[in-house]
């Protein structure tokens, strides 16, 4: 695997012992010329779990909105309900305790989901931010390896001109 090593040395600076497991990833992706680009939202969801996506999910509803929109109309029914509709029996009456309760109960679980989704989504930022290091430094790699071909290609046709010039020069000294 010398060559590999002679890349590594050459490319980072290191032996090839020495790469952390993304340098070595996107080397063996760029020797082998495969892409290493694809759909982070694609692989971002294939890691979570299926809490992760039911609290995204409650988390997307519970900033909506739909869910303000829906939730006030909740709120005026429930007032009108139990102050005009049943005002001799209503199940709560004013000042609307049971009401009082269930928001408190929402409220407490929903700011946690709605915590551990942005915290998700930091995670999601980092996991997008080491793909683009990835990408960044194929690319990178791939830049390097392209002039080193061109300058490759040019030192040999110098080489090559230098050979005709110097035959050139032993044809005219011959004449």
């Amino acid at each position: 695997m010398r060559p590999f090593d002679d890349a590594a040395q050459i490319l980072f600076g290191k032996p090839a012992d020495d790469l952390d497991e993304t340098e070595r990833d996107v080397l063996l992706h760029s020797r082998e010329g495969r892409i290493l680009s694809q759909d982070r939202n694609v692989a971002y969801q294939s890691k979570q779990s299926v809490g992760e996506r039911i609290a995204d999910g409650i988390a997307r509803v519970g900033g909506s909105w739909a869910f303000i929109i829906g939730f006030l109309v909740f709120l005026v029914l429930w007032t009108v309900v139990n102050t005009i509709v049943l005002s001799r029996e209503a199940f709560d009456p004013y000042p609307f305790i049971f009401l009082n309760l269930v928001l408190s109960m929402l409220a407490a679980l929903q700011a946690p989901i709605i915590m551990m989704s942005q915290n998700r989504q930091a995670a999601r930022d980092r996991f997008e931010a080491s793909k683009d290091y990835e990408v960044n430094l194929k690319a990178e790699i791939e830049l390097m390896a392209l002039h080193h071909k061109i300058d490759t290609h040019f030192l040999d046709e110098i080489a090559a001109l230098k050979l005709e010039v110097l035959r050139l020069q032993d044809v005219l000294r011959q004449n």
